[in-house]
């Protein structure tokens, strides 16, 4: 029947009344409502297949057994002499190397020596004593 129709619609000519635009416009929103009504199931008519509900059971709480904290102690850092000097000596002082290299930049700072202290004072002379005259 579906098939009869088809054919008979493309058949038979289209009728006349005017060849306007509003009839255009007309005769193809009527055609999509028929081909809609004739076609929408075939279209849009799928199996909808919904899961069925799935329970479970609560959890149960188990009381876990304690663990000890263990601490990571590093084991100490050596410092090294190193291989090269670090303290230059000169009479009136000494350049002493600074930093590591990494951490603070190298650097030569230079130490004097302390002053001398001033010489003992000159020994006095001995008052005359009176048994000498």
């Amino acid at each position: 029947m579906l098939a009869l129709l088809l054919v008979a619609g493309m058949a038979v000519p289209a009728a006349h009344a005017g060849g306007g635009t509003a009839t255009n416009v007309a005769l193809g929103l009527a055609s999509f409502a028929v081909f809609n009504q004739l076609f929408w199931p075939l279209a849009y008519s799928r199996p909808v297949y919904v899961a069925p509900p799935v329970f479970y059971a609560a959890p149960v709480y188990v009381e876990r057994p304690m663990y000890h904290q263990q601490v990571y102690v590093p084991t100490p850092v050596v410092a090294q002499a190193p291989p090269y000097p670090t303290v230059v000596q000169y009479p009136h002082g000494r350049y002493e190397l600074r930093g590591d290299g990494i951490q603070m930049p190298y650097q030569w700072v230079w130490i004097p020596n302390p002053p001398l202290p001033p010489p003992p004072p000159a020994a006095a002379p001995a008052p005359p004593s009176a048994l000498s005259r």
